[in-house]
């Protein structure tokens, strides 16, 4: 999640979206992400990914923890 850019699109559904990091708020601000998924989207993505996404692997974290194959 690095390299933040005001427009993009998110690599994990193509969705076009506007991040907001760079301008000191961004919507993602206000998730609530363990460490263990911060940690696996780092790894797994160069840029942010979009708020519907994030919420989407929120949920997924807290239906199924432990499971490996949440992202």
């Amino acid at each position: 999640m690095n390299g933040v850019n005001t427009n993009t699109l998110c690599p994990r559904c193509g969705q076009a979206f506007r991040c907001g990091a760079t301008a000191s708020r961004c919507d993602c601000f206000d998730l609530q992400l363990s460490e263990e998924l911060r940690t696996r989207l780092v790894q797994q993505y160069e840029h942010c990914l979009c708020l519907t996404c994030l919420r989407q692997l929120q949920a997924q974290e807290t239906s199924a923890p432990g499971d490996p194959a949440k992202a």
